[in-house]
């Protein structure tokens, strides 16, 4: 049976817009047939203190029928093949794909933390997210719009709309 996902992309490295697009096309793949969404690409500032160039973001929505951590697997797999090298938490990076949400599921492994822990509080999460799912409710019974602040929507940048 499919289920539900939500995958965050961001990007600041070789041509970041290229990168989102080649991540698209790989998440495709990944998607039962006609599920594929995703948001506006976003311009958006780093976290931390690295200095690096802004990221571009977005967010992809599909139905899958991997399991959890094959899903993980896969979005590493594909950041691998784009050039994703592990070297600074918050640091530049040719792609980054972190799985946000798995249907309803909380989950807690070592390896995998869904819904992604750091969501709620990042607009260039939200936003995307909104775009896809404005009517979305969050696994804790939080609906997605209550999240979004005017201030969150005014700090991105939208660079290309896909609708």
């Amino acid at each position: 049976m499919a289920i539900q996902v939500y995958v965050a992309l961001g990007a600041n490295l070789a041509e970041p817009i290229q990168q989102l697009n080649v991540a698209v096309t790989a998440l495709k793949a990944l998607a039962v047939n006609d599920t594929f969404m995703v948001s506006a690409y976003y311009r958006s500032k780093p976290m931390g203190d690295v200095v690096q160039p802004d990221y571009v973001n977005a967010v992809a929505g599909f139905h899958t029928t991997l399991l959890p951590i094959e899903l993980l697997d896969a979005l590493q797999d594909i950041e691998q093949h784009q050039g994703r090298v592990r070297l600074k938490r918050w640091g530049p990076r040719t792609l980054d794909l972190d799985l946000l949400l798995y249907g309803n599921q909380h989950i807690s492994k070592p390896r995998l933390c869904v819904p992604h822990y750091g969501m709620k509080q990042r607009s260039f999460v939200l936003v995307p997210l909104a775009d896809i799912a404005p009517s979305l409710t969050l696994p804790c019974n939080t609906s997605l719009e209550s999240l979004i602040s005017v201030k969150m929507r005014d700090e991105l940048q939208k660079l290309i709309d896909l609708s």
